[in-house]
């Protein structure tokens, strides 16, 4: 893709400022009560930005946000990027000790984060894990454990001594005092900048955090929308969290690069997605199979009226054929799409195309979107494989990441002198130009359309003192698609139970990679080398079927 071919060749500030003179009173925003449009939206996100400048953030400064899918999350980004920091998204699951690993590794001079959300108090996490902040002036954090902080901001009614609330940082901003240091910050930023670190976990067991541009995520996210021929009248329901690459990279920014609509809702919860879906008139929903499935199953689905919702993107782990017949037929979905993608490719790399088949969508994860190329190769040699022979699924393109923050053994590791991106996920690529994901070179687990990296789970059961060795595998879940199993060796003279194990894990990493069954043995299958065979607990738990609710 020439620099001539993208649609947006300059920043997200640039993009959003255009979409505003375009759309002024076009609706932007839906959240409950709040009803916000462009022009409105870019009064906040300027307030915002000028904010954060009054508080001496400066470029390439990093600002983590830890928040449900809120209005305050959109204006932040925007606010973020044009002042020239960079966002750091959080998982909202996340526990303290993973918060303040990427805090900490990130270099995070300013967090914005919740008080509090579904009965987690995020201002208890933050006072254990940065205890000055329980004390000291606002703007005025010193921490030996997170040496970098200096600013924290509030959105919700509490707060601890020396945080600010969102609502202050907005009234900083209004007026025009720092108007012209913000225009001309603007102004000097480049689209090939880093405006975004997402962090996805390796299996070292240390996330790590993907460093994407201005460029590479505004024009992957406006293709992909294109594909699903959005435009302003378009409303898309995001319940997809927007600290992933699919809910904020891929949907939130194919949304806004179109005018669209943004109607956001803070969790998932299936009949109230329906219920709004029906009450707005969406047109437009990205999914997980997860996710998919919940709405399916709803009895009532019947009874509520989908005649606007027309198109689709689902993406995050295998489709089974009966799952997308019924998503076209009880949900309507005519302009269904699939994709495929990873956080270090801006997400969506893949896609099908509206009127494809459902057994091409089933078969396939589509076609490389526009500017972005692919193909396998030999992953003990490296040698490029001719169509239709199963290897390691490589990409290139604008969308590429520009390596992983502050780790330039594995961005070495993971991109090569080429340009082209080793995905450690298998499949071929057809002459049509379809690409068929067949397995993942690396064990990593998908569970309702998060990634679990086992060796992350097993570092963490590994502090656990009864444990002696440990191993965690994927095993198939109707709901989740897939949950953890660990394979866990006690130590000579101990006795352990199942729920000793998960209670270990709650309130210490997601919910999600916690493992959902525990199974106890006394040796571990051996290759001559003394490595222990994960393909072979995998096996045997495959072999059990549907035991695996009794092991």
């Amino acid at each position: 893709m020439a620099v001539s071919e993208y649609r947006f060749p300059g920043t997200f500030g640039n993009m959003f400022d255009e979409i505003v003179l375009t759309y002024p009173e076009n609706e932007a925003i839906v959240s409950g009560g709040q009803r916000i449009n462009y022009r409105e939206y870019k009064e906040k996100v300027d307030n915002l930005a000028q904010g954060l400048l009054s508080l001496g953030v400066k470029r390439s400064d990093k600002v983590s946000i830890l928040m449900a899918n809120y209005p305050e999350w959109l204006y932040s980004i925007f606010a973020i990027a044009k002042i020239g920091a960079v966002i750091v998204p959080i998982n909202t699951r996340y526990k303290t000790a993973e918060l303040q690993y990427i805090l900490r590794h990130s270099e995070t001079i300013t967090l914005i984060m919740m008080d509090e959300f579904l009965n987690i108090d995020y201002l208890k996490m933050l006072a254990e894990i940065c205890p000055p902040v329980s004390q000291c002036p606002p703007g005025k954090i010193e921490s030996a454990g997170l040496p970098d902080l200096k600013n924290v901001i509030i959105l919700g009614k509490r707060k601890l001594p020396g945080t600010f609330l969102f609502q202050e940082i907005m009234a900083k901003g209004e007026g025009k005092k720092f108007q012209g240091e913000l225009e001309k910050i603007q102004s000097s930023l480049d689209a090939n900048d880093v405006v975004n670190i997402v962090y996805t976990s390796g299996t070292t067991g240390d996330p790590k955090g993907a460093m994407l541009t201005h460029r590479g995520i505004m024009n992957n996210a406006y293709n992909c929308g294109e594909i699903q021929k959005l435009t302003r009248k378009d409303r898309l329901l995001i319940y997809v969290p927007l600290f992933t690459a699919f809910g904020c990279v891929n949907m939130a920014m194919a949304a806004i690069t179109h005018g669209a609509t943004s109607v956001l809702t803070p969790s998932f919860e299936a009949k109230t997605s329906l219920e709004i879906i029906q009450k707005e008139r969406v047109t437009c929903i990205y999914n997980v199979p997860t996710m998919l499935t919940m709405l399916l199953e709803i009895p009532s689905l019947s009874n509520y009226d989908l005649e606007y919702l027309r198109t689709g993107l689902i993406g995050g782990a295998p489709l089974a054929e009966n799952l997308l017949l019924e998503t076209v037929h009880k949900l309507g979905i005519k302009e269904l799409t699939v994709g495929y993608g990873l956080t270090e490719t801006c997400a969506i790399s893949t896609q099908t195309r509206v009127g494809d088949s459902i057994e091409l969508m089933a078969k396939t994860v589509g076609r490389p979107m526009p500017g972005v190329e692919m193909k396998c190769v030999d992953p003990a040699t490296g040698k490029e494989l001719g169509f239709g022979q199963q290897g390691e699924i490589c990409i290139r393109g604008f969308n590429i990441m520009k390596g992983y923050y502050k780790n330039p053994g594995e961005t070495a590791k993971t991109i090569d002198r080429d340009g082209w991106l080793f995905s450690g996920d298998l499949g071929t690529v057809e002459k049509n130009g379809y690409v068929t994901i067949t397995g993942r070179k690396k064990d990593m687990i998908i569970s309702g359309g998060f990634n679990v990296y086992p060796a992350e789970v097993e570092d963490y059961l590994f502090r656990h003192p009864k444990v002696k060795q440990v191993q965690v595998v994927g095993v198939p879940d109707h709901k989740m698609g897939e949950v953890a199993l660990a394979f866990v060796a006690v130590k000579e003279g101990m006795s352990c139970t199942e729920k000793e194990i998960i209670t270990f894990c709650q309130g210490k990493i997601a919910g999600y990679k916690i493992p959902k069954y525990v199974r106890f043995i006394s040796e571990f299958p051996l290759t001559s080398s003394g490595k222990i065979q994960k393909f072979k607990l995998k096996e045997m738990v495959e072999k059990e079927g549907g035991a695996i609710s009794k092991i």
